[in-house]
This record gives structure tokens, C-alpha cells and sequence, in this order.
């Protein structure tokens, strides 16, 4: 995925002493055996390197999970053109995404969601899903490795009706992908804001969720629960912080996504997987992520 712009491999080396040329090079062969993975820059073999702690092994599997899910998930990565699509327009209007400017205490890089429109029928989940992504994308592009990575939800105003807007494959689709696919160390997993409505959701995750997630999941009823984790000061103004109104911050990051358009559509064309040239079986959504009807017995097991 030769595309433009973005973090160099030279600028990965530099931030990070233990990234090995040889490392990349052995990469780059087994990549090049894979005939149904797309190509994939030395910079994103590094992002793909950083988040596996240099493991080669697992790295493979990432970048494998990584293309198979973007090519298996139409609804989270098709169509993510960000001034042409009328659908993201309106989640643009509905939920907020962004990466915030500043980071954890740790030097954690923060990504951050909240409802903009509280309106339960106006939430549609599979596009505020490919507007995260399409942040999270375009942020590890330009800015590629970092320490690490926390997911923050205001889940204010999230209401019983949103709840409905939720299904179980939406959700195991999404924390599958984060969990075995985003090139990223995540460091934590926070719900700011939380009522009784969140309960019911994390209910709906939890058989979605390995330990590994579930032991960085965080529910904060409180600003002071928070405050252990996240400087509050560098919130938007609705959050309780001070980085300025919410409305502004979302205006800025969907303008980055806008000029990153002929970025995302060229992506779209290049970075997905050919199944019928993967050695041995060709996957499908059903390999992945069962069937949409065995929710039941799975919350049993």
C-alpha cells in the first residue's frame, strides 16, 4: 500500500531503537509468500511489529487478521469516503471520534467518542464504528508507533434506546477487530459518565472480550474515578476538561479525514486480502465470526 504521505520507516527507526531492519526484511519475504495479502509498506510492517513487542510470530497473524477482517467487515471498512458518503455525513453529525491532543500521564495517545446527537434513532453503530476507524487509520498513517493507546467513551446521554440500535455481531466485530487486528498497544479501555444503561451493554460485550481487555476495562461513574488514569484538563470542554468546545474538535478531525479522502479510497482498492489466492482454504465472515443466530448459546458456555 504505497499511498501517500505518512510516517516513514526512517522516522519508526528512530523513535524505536529495538525495531530491526532484519526483522522487517524477514517480514517482507513471508509477506511476499502470502499471495492473497496485499502489499504492505516497511512502516506498516513496523506498526505491526510495535504492537506484537517485536514477536515475529504473532506480528504474521496480526497481519493477516488485519487485512482478512478489513476485507470481511464491508460495513465497517467499505464506502468510507468521507465527503461523498451520505451515510458517514450523518454520522459526522451524531457522534463525535477523535484523537486527542494530548496524552495519558503515562504518554498514553488518547482516542476519544461521544454522542453529539442524542437522539436514539439518528445512531446507526456500524457507521459510528467506520468513522472511529477511519480516525484511528488516518492517526496511525502520519503518526504511526506510540507507547500506547487508551480508548475513551463519554457514554453521557447514551440512553435505553441506543441500546436497541446495538446488535451482538456488530459488537464482536468491532472487539475482535481490536482485540486480534488494530496494530496498536492498547493500554486501557475507559467508559466515562456511566449509568445503568451501560451495564446492559457491557453485558452484551463481555462474551466478546478476552481477559487481556476485560483486566483494562474501566467503568467511571465518576470525575475523580477518572482522574486516576486521565488528566481531565485535557478533555473537551463537555467532558469536564479543557481543551475546548466538543463541536470545534470534531469540526478539525473530520476536515484531516477529508483531505485523507483520496488516501482512504486508494486504501479501500489496495489493502485487502484476495481470498481466492490464499494458500490452502479461503475464509468468509462466517469463519471469523460464526453465524448472526448462536448468540444464545455462546452467553451460556
Amino acid at each position: 500500500m504505497a499511498l501517500q504521505g505518512g510516517v516513514t520507516f526512517e522516522e519508526e527507526q528512530k523513535k524505536n531503537p529495538e525495531l530491526k531492519v532484519e526483522d522487517v526484511r524477514a517480514l517482507r519475504e513471508w509477506c511476499q509468500k502470502q499471495p492473497h495479502l496485499p502489499k504492505v509498506s516497511d512502516s506498516e510492517l513496523a506498526l505491526f511489529l510495535h504492537s506484537n513487542y517485536y514477536r515475529i510470530e504473532p506480528t504474521k497473524t496480526t497481519i493477516d487478521t488485519y487485512y482478512t477482517v478489513r476485507t470481511h467487515v464491508p460495513e465497517f471498512f467499505s464506502n468510507r469516503d468521507p465527503i461523498g458518503s451520505k451515510d458517514l455525513r450523518k454520522s459526522f453529525q451524531t457522534v463525535a471520534n477523535l484523537v486527542l491532543d494530548k496524552t495519558t500521564i503515562d504518554g498514553y495517545k488518547i482516542i476519544y467518542g461521544r454522542l453529539i446527537d442524542y437522539e436514539p434513532s439518528h445512531y446507526v453503530y456500524n457507521d459510528g464504528m467506520k468513522y472511529l476507524n477511519m480516525v484511528i487509520d488516518c492517526w496511525l498513517h502520519n503518526e504511526g508507533t506510540t507507547q500506547g493507546h487508551v480508548i475513551l467513551f463519554d457514554t453521557k446521554n447514551v440512553a435505553f434506546g441506543h441500546v436497541g440500535r446495538l446488535s451482538p455481531m456488530g459488537l464482536k466485530k468491532f472487539l475482535y477487530y481490536l482485540q486480534e487486528a488494530l496494530p496498536v498497544r492498547l493500554k486501557g479501555f475507559h467508559f466515562m459518565n456511566t449509568s445503568p444503561v451501560m451495564d446492559v451493554i457491557l453485558n452484551m460485550m463481555k462474551p466478546f472480550m478476552k481477559k487481556e481487555l476485560m483486566d483494562m476495562f474501566h467503568m467511571h461513574s465518576t470525575m475523580e474515578s477518572l482522574a486516576k488514569f486521565i488528566p481531565l484538563e485535557i478533555l473537551p470542554n463537555e467532558s469536564g476538561g479543557q481543551a475546548g468546545p466538543l463541536k470545534d474538535m470534531n469540526e478539525a478531525q473530520i476536515k484531516k479525514l477529508e483531505e485523507h479522502r483520496a488516501w482512504f479510497q486508494e486504501e479501500e482498492q489496495t489493502g485487502r486480502v484476495n481470498e481466492s489466492l490464499r494458500p490452502g482454504k479461503g475464509k468468509s465472515a462466517t469463519d471469523l465470526f460464526g453465524v448472526e443466530g448462536s448468540f444464545k448459546k455462546l452467553e451460556i458456555d
